[in-house]
């Protein structure tokens, strides 16, 4: 709506950026002004896109844009950027209207969510409470109120504004029979006997936090962690099995009946890493000081390299918002955590990550490596470039003239890593690296360990491309084509590269001539006997492995890893909200369930499972999802899975039962919430044209990867 009102020549996209210009860094020059010019001569092309995608590189904020429109005079602008502000506000805790008695004191809270800087403003009636800028108000009722005070809070972002709905707060008298009746006079009100307490644990330990408190009527409990309540959390003890870094914060609790209210002391909760396994090897291979033996014996047993973790992250960006799409990182994703997965590897696989969500995913990867780890494995499928002899991977939110300031540096990621003392470091890199001609700095990434446990599996050589097989929506691109038939096989990573590279004669190539010609042409075994990339694209392995390393080298045996605390993060991170019934007033049941593609996309598919014999026909369809979340409202509630949109609909659902509405959501690393969503329920009665609708709200918690807190 702004491209439309600002890309004339009045007080159009020009004057914005020259009003923008006032300030310093937000200044374009003559060569991106033309840029945006140019926008006119594309099909779908808007100078005031381009303009405002430069102004939200430079971290331009909404409050500082608002003000540019006012100072041009353009109130039809202002007046769309106010609305889409005001519509982000959204009012999470509503104040509560209390009746108290003399003298108590008065808690009134207010939270919403929006855009950042949001500011609370309390009012008593039509005049401003002084100094209430906070969203809880505390009010001393011990001089009573003639009637009863009536309160509201403004929540604001610059000039846009909502309004909190009207809680009144009525003061009765300690004489009053109405306020005295079935009251003890030692318990009037709530008094907390025991507050909760600080602490600090482990990932994988038991948190347990207690408040106890006496009141008549008897009192009730919400816990909240950094201000938002915790989902359930409505007994005096709180307890959390399995914890983990999502779980530290500062936890409070609200204790409440129906007179009165109070809050406990906050108390911060701090979570630190678990303790870490190490390689284990026969006893008698690593005892010290031991008596020898005065007969000869054979040599004991090299050690046996058994690791507590094998873990990878795999990532694929295939939707650029400025850059040509791609289509293979998704399968090739798919493909590769299948394989891994067989391989005992603990595998998240991730697609489309802005900068920001591809470096959390990296440093949730990082606090998972450690000296018990033997292999960490990175994969990335995406737009790359490599510079200076350091490779940098491209996220989907990068700028058109990106440079290496857009993007994730390989080998700061390695250091990162060498840091954490894992055993075994691998990198396959499925992108191109061609320089970049926009980028002329030298990153400096600091000096590398000198460790020989760092393998490097390049899908091309320097200065070269990578390609992707344009064989329909299941084709693989031409790395991970070859490196697939590999992957399982019990061989040193570096021998089992350069079979990718390579190939073995015969062992899968093309077919014996001698066959006749009527016998069918095995693919090649390898990528150097691809005809079509031949001299264009060919796997490229730096290694300073010395060790004999498989990917298939065992781990530590079931039952002497549970307590792991990066095996319980990482499973937790993977867990699927659990399949529930909703009973509506009409008497239909519908089934909510789920199922994931990636570690950051679920399916939720609903079914309905009883209907009353008069109703004719209902159905469940999913709405109100999250804005934030990459949805395609195309690709939600339909009849089977193959119209998500998804190539790999076939891999989920199996497990799925029939007759379901099927929504894909994309994005879950983006929730800085739970999730919550509307199932809407339309039936029809025998007998009636006109459908009848009922509405249930549902959340489901942080699924998946969301639990990671990326966002």
């Amino acid at each position: 709506r702004l491209c439309e009102l600002l890309d004339n020549a009045g007080r159009g996209w020009r004057k914005l950026a020259k009003v923008a210009g006032v300030e310093k860094r937000f200044k374009c020059s003559e060569e991106e002004l033309e840029m945006c010019s140019l926008k006119v001569l594309e099909p779908h092309g808007s100078p005031t896109q381009c303009l405002l995608q430069l102004l939200a590189e430079r971290d331009c904020t909404l409050k500082y844009l608002l003000g540019c429109l006012e100072r041009m005079g353009h109130p039809q602008a202002c007046q769309v950027l106010s609305t889409a502000v005001q519509n982000m506000i959204r009012i999470a805790v509503q104040p509560e209207s209390q009746v108290v008695r003399e003298g108590a004191w008065v808690s009134l809270t207010c939270r919403a969510s929006g855009p950042p800087g949001l500011v609370y403003q309390w009012f008593c009636g039509k005049q401003e409470v002084p100094g209430a800028t906070a969203p809880e108000l505390v009010i001393n009722t011990t001089t009573p109120l003639s009637q009863p005070a009536w309160y509201i809070c403004r929540v604001s972002c610059g000039a846009t504004f909502t309004f909190s709905r009207w809680a009144h707060v009525r003061v009765e008298k300690s004489s009053s029979p109405s306020s005295a009746s079935g009251y003890c006079p030692t318990m009037a009100g709530l008094q907390i006997l025991r507050q909760p307490q600080p602490c600090s644990l482990a990932e994988g330990d038991t948190l347990v936090l207690e408040c106890r408190a006496i009141g008549n009527p008897p009192p009730q409990y919400q816990w909240f962690r950094n201000q938002c309540p915790v989902e359930g959390a409505q007994a005096p003890q709180l307890q959390v099995k399995l914890v983990t870094t999502a779980e530290r914060g500062s936890y409070s609790c609200h204790v409440f009946n129906l007179f009165h209210e109070v809050w406990s002391q906050e108390v911060d909760v701090e979570i630190g890493e678990g303790s870490r396994q190490t390689f284990v090897a026969p006893q008698s291979t690593w005892s010290r000081g031991q008596q020898e033996c005065p007969t000869p014996s054979p040599a004991p047993p090299s050690p046996i390299l058994a690791a507590t973790d094998k873990v990878a992250l795999l990532i694929g960006n295939m939707h650029y918002r400025h850059h040509k799409q791609l289509k293979a990182p998704m399968v090739d994703v798919h493909a590769l955590s299948t394989l891994l997965r067989q391989l005992d590897f603990k595998v998240v696989s991730l697609l489309d990550l802005c900068k920001a969500e591809m470096e959390m995913a990296v440093n949730e990867f990082l606090l998972l490596l450690d000296k018990g780890v033997y292999a960490g494995l990175l994969y990335y499928a995406g737009h790359g470039y490599e510079n200076f002899g350091n490779s940098f991977m491209v996220p989907i939110d990068a700028p058109s003239s990106y440079t290496s300031a857009h993007c994730l540096c390989v080998q700061q990621v390695l250091r990162s890593m060498q840091r954490r003392r894992t055993g075994l470091n691998i990198f396959l890199l499925d992108m191109c690296r061609k320089r970049n001609l926009n980028d002329d700095v030298i990153p400096q990434v600091g000096a590398l360990q000198v460790t020989a446990n760092i393998v490097f599996g390049y899908a091309t050589c320097a200065d070269a491309e990578a390609y992707e097989l344009s064989q329909g929506e299941l084709s693989n691109g031409i790395f991970v084509t070859f490196l697939k038939r590999w992957l399982l096989e019990d061989e040193k990573i570096t021998v089992l590269l350069d079979k990718v590279a390579e190939g073995e004669w015969g062992a899968e190539g093309d077919s014996d001539p001698a066959s006749g010609p009527c016998q069918p042409l095995l693919p090649p075994a390898d990528m150097g006997t691809l005809e079509i990339t031949r001299g264009r694209q060919a796997l490229e392995l730096r290694s300073n492995l010395s060790e004999r390393r498989a990917l298939t080298d065992p781990i530590r045996p079931p039952g002497q890893d549970e307590s792991s605390a990066r095996n319980l993060q990482w499973a937790k991170a993977h867990v699927l909200p659990e399949s529930r019934h909703l009973h509506f007033d009409c008497g239909v049941t519908v089934q909510l369930g789920f199922a994931a593609e990636f570690s950051n996309i679920m399916i939720i598919y609903t079914r309905v499972v009883a209907m009353p014999k008069d109703i004719a026909k209902c159905e469940a369809r999913l709405t109100d999802i999250p804005e934030y979340l990459d949805v395609d409202l195309k690709y939600t509630n339909k009849e089977s899975p193959e119209e998500l949109g998804s190539p790999l609909a076939a891999t989920w659902s199996l497990d799925c039962p029939s007759c379901c509405l099927y929504s894909r959501l994309c994005g879950l690393q983006k929730l800085q919430q739970e999730l919550a969503f509307t199932i809407c329920l339309q039936y029809r009665y025998h007998g009636v044209d006109d459908f009848v609708e009922e509405r249930q709200t549902v959340s489901v918690g942080k699924p998946l990867i969301a639990k990671l807190n990326l966002a």
